[in-house]
């Protein structure tokens, strides 16, 4: 076994690294910010990680008044002893810290470092 509890959500054990579980084309499922469902401000949002660090977004979501929009390279990688994973887009803009709550082969729970966002991603 590669991996035992390491997120507060799981999984307990699985036998993929977590770099083969994080490698995948994600899509939001479900977004909270500070309790409030904004799931429906994600809903054009694609976020690849690729199993050689890079990565790609593309979104165009709402925050408030506020709309987003993005299409960006980048990279990814695990800190913290593989507890929060950093994104690293050409458009700083886009760069984020995300506290890893959940890590699966079909579920990425993530929650905005410093932050009240938390998104649960589901393969696209």
């Amino acid at each position: 076994m590669t991996s035992c509890t390491k997120y507060e959500e799981g999984p307990g054990i699985s036998l993929r690294s977590r770099t083969e579980r994080v490698a995948n084309t994600w899509e939001v499922e479900r977004a909270e910010n500070d309790g409030q469902d904004v799931t429906a401000s994600f809903d054009q949002y694609a976020l690849q990680l690729f199993s050689d660090g890079d990565a790609a977004l593309v979104a165009l979501y709402t925050l408030g008044d506020l709309t987003i929009e993005y299409e960006t390279d980048g990279t990814w990688s695990f800190a913290n002893d593989q507890e929060y994973l950093d994104l690293d887009f050409e458009n700083d803009g886009a760069d984020q810290r995300y506290q890893i709550l959940k890590l699966k082969e079909n579920e990425l729970w993530l929650r905005e470092a410093g932050g009240d966002l938390e998104l649960q991603l589901k393969p696209q």
